[in-house]
């Protein structure tokens, strides 16, 4: 019977942390939460529960699951955020992963409440994750701030479990507004120090075939109002991303 680790960074998030740690209580060994100073009452939200709670400033997306990785005592993770949890079916494909566990991580698919409302297409969803690893294994990866575990090696065998990890997106449009304003600036320096270009044709066709492929090919519309709502943000984020690169190109030449 192998332990778990359940790993969770906060920043802020007294609106969902409870309903994390609740799922993970009777899942994992033991809970580790990482909080970047966190002004609300997420402290003393998990102060309740038996938590190894750690302040550490935040590092990046990707370096800070990384960091909150290295705090766990076992090798085996259930990795969430502090707006996730995971789903009753998946809480009981977890437990019975902890006597036969033959791979090296395991994907289970997100669904994100997005508005009061669970969406079930475009991009947001089957929302593969690997969430369910050896730490020995993999690392988180990415272009922040979209991280995802990745296996140090590509032919690592991984397998798929039931349930769902629950997502708390965001509760309005205004809150919608500002992270994608965030989010694409993250990006665009991201992309900046990578050396990546802005090309205008990228400006006009990157976020055009976005919202085309999320929209109808992924049916977002089946989604009514808010499926729309998150089809045209998925195009405006790639815009901004973009607009913002190439002003910071201009900036530095």
């Amino acid at each position: 019977m192998i332990k778990l680790s359940g790993v969770i960074i906060t920043f802020n998030e007294e609106r969902n942390i409870e309903k994390c740690l609740k799922s993970l209580i009777n899942v994992v060994d033991e809970i580790v939460v990482v909080d970047s100073f966190s002004t609300d009452n997420t402290k003393a939200i998990c102060s309740r529960y038996k938590v190894k709670f750690i302040e550490q400033k935040f590092l990046g997306y990707i370096e800070q699951k990384n960091f909150a990785l290295a705090q766990a005592s076992f090798n085996y993770i259930v990795s969430l955020d502090g707006d996730e949890a995971l789903s009753e079916t998946l809480q009981k494909s977890i437990i019975k992963l902890k006597s036969n566990w033959t791979l090296n991580g395991y994907y289970s698919n997100r669904f994100n409440n997005f508005c009061g409302q669970w969406i079930k297409h475009s991009d947001w969803y089957p929302n593969k994750k690997l969430r369910v690893f050896d730490r020995r294994k993999a690392q988180w990866k990415g272009i922040n701030p979209h991280d995802n575990v990745v296996l140090h090696h590509p032919n690592d065998k991984t397998g798929y479990l039931k349930g769902d990890i629950l997502h708390w997106t965001y509760q309005t449009y205004s809150e919608f507004n500002l992270k994608t304003e965030h989010f694409s600036s993250i990006s665009a320096k991201a992309y900046f120090d990578l050396g990546k270009t802005a090309p205008i044709w990228k400006i006009v066709f990157n976020p055009t075939w976005a919202f085309f492929k999320a929209y109808f090919l992924r049916l977002g519309f089946l989604d009514g109002l808010n499926g729309f709502v998150i089809c045209v943000q998925t195009a405006n984020i790639t815009f901004l991303k973009y607009t913002k690169l190439r002003e910071l190109i201009k900036q530095t030449s």
